[in-house]
């Protein structure tokens, strides 16, 4: 890739300057939609192993910027790697997804963050391989589940509808609930430090599973350890730039704004365009059209995205999806995709 001395487009908006056309990059961006992705994905044995490959992970998380051009690669990993660095045991099952023997409060004793950095050491690899293969215009993202979202998969042991184990416990035992939380604070500071020592201009903490929580327990449990991330991470890392992505906060989505010190926000595509716009009156925003209308291209999904570009013009934006890009995607729906922000109004 060429070389270009300006600061990537996306770092711009992430200090808070309005660019136009905005910068572009997908949730999920590499992935099973990739032709590519899938070939290289059938010579890679299981699903961690994979992630903890550094020359495949760092081709998987280049494959998406080199045949569409995005603005920003975002590295190729999984949030389950912390909940494995820490000791639990996580493996991944075809058509089944994350597995994990469940954690409970008896089993906080066998987890430890001193062994974080040194069992993900290979993802630190492979966000240093990408940025020395990627032109300097474009941002690379580092990334980390947030905490409350991680515990869920570690006390449920896997997926679920409403993660119904770890609210139990929340509500049962908040003394060693919040000590897992405090442990997964520790550790994903930890991992988006070592992301930003190895290369990562800036990082995303996905908080998938934010929208389960009443309002109280969303403040407890997504905001404040949030914050206590980004202040954790800008103490070592001052310029540190984090975007914060809290699928389904809804009404607490601007509280999320003030409070939980983020550089920008994610918006799910569940959020009015009123809805973000009063977001951007705290800070960046990105997002947020429907990955199902990128499934679907044509005339709605053109329609939708000039609306979200004219609804964010005004202040700082990011154009992605409101989540993952879907892996049945077109190929030629992302590159129209592309095409549609990038063109004139």
């Amino acid at each position: 890739m060429t070389s270009n001395s300006s600061p990537p487009a996306l770092l711009r908006v992430l200090a808070s300057e309005v660019l136009d056309p905005p910068p572009v990059w997908l949730m999920r961006q590499a992935g099973r939609y990739l032709p590519e992705y899938r070939s290289l994905r059938a010579k890679s044995g299981g699903f961690l192993e994979f992630c903890y490959s550094p020359a495949a992970a760092a081709e998987a998380t280049l494959q998406p910027v080199l045949r569409f051009g995005f603005d920003a690669a975002i590295l190729f990993s999984d949030i389950l790697v912390v909940a494995d660095g820490l000791g639990a045991k996580v493996a991944f099952r075809e058509g089944e997804g994350p597995v994990l023997e469940p954690v409970s409060a008896k089993g906080l004793a066998r987890l430890s963050v001193a062994r974080v950095r040194e069992h993900l050491a290979p993802v630190y690899e492979t966000v240093a391989r990408v940025r020395s293969a990627l032109d300097r215009g474009r941002a690379l993202i580092g990334f980390a589940g947030a905490p409350w979202t991680v515990a869920c998969y570690m006390a449920e042991g896997g997926g679920s509808r409403d993660f119904s184990m770890p609210k139990a416990w929340m509500w049962r035992d908040p003394k060693s609930f919040g000590a897992l939380i405090d442990l997964l604070v520790e550790a994903t500071v930890q991992h988006l430090a070592a992301q930003i020592e190895a290369g990562a201009d800036c990082v995303q903490l996905f908080d998938s599973w934010a929208g389960v929580l009443p309002d109280a327990e969303f403040r407890r449990y997504v905001i404040e350890p949030t914050a206590r991330i980004v202040r954790g991470l800008k103490e070592r890392h001052p310029g540190a730039r984090v975007i914060g992505f809290p699928r389904g906060a809804g009404a607490m989505l601007n509280e999320y704004a003030r409070e939980a010190r983020v550089d920008a926000v994610g918006l799910d595509y569940t959020v009015p365009l009123a809805a973000g716009r009063s977001v951007q009156d705290h800070l960046p925003v990105q997002g947020n059209l429907d990955p199902i209308l990128l499934l679907a291209g044509g005339t709605a999904m053109q329609a939708r995205i000039r609306e979200i570009r004219r609804a964010f013009s005004a202040k700082p934006h990011i154009f992605n999806l409101g989540h993952g890009i879907l892996p049945n995607t077109p190929l030629e729906h992302v590159a129209a995709l592309v095409a549609a922000v990038r063109a004139k109004p």
